[in-house]
């Protein structure tokens, strides 16, 4: 499935979008997800758990796309 999510300002964490998405259900579950290399940014794994992440970058994580767009002003 592929979620759309809007990046509100310049960009958002990786962290914080696990759990914005509730993909996440804690911050803590994040940041083992994201050690554990299960996350995937651009198709790369990505073990930064703050991560900044902008419009246009593409997150995979437990077989979710998620496209990050502009928020609209």
């Amino acid at each position: 499935m592929s979620i759309s999510f809007a990046v509100r300002g310049e960009y958002i964490q990786l962290d914080q979008l696990l759990k914005a998405t509730g993909l996440s259900d804690s911050g803590g579950s994040a940041h083992a997800a994201i050690a554990e290399g299960r996350v995937r940014v651009d198709g790369t794994v990505d073990t930064r758990k703050r991560a900044k992440l902008r419009p246009g970058q593409r997150v995979l994580f437990a077989e979710e796309s998620i496209e990050l767009v502009a928020a609209e002003v």
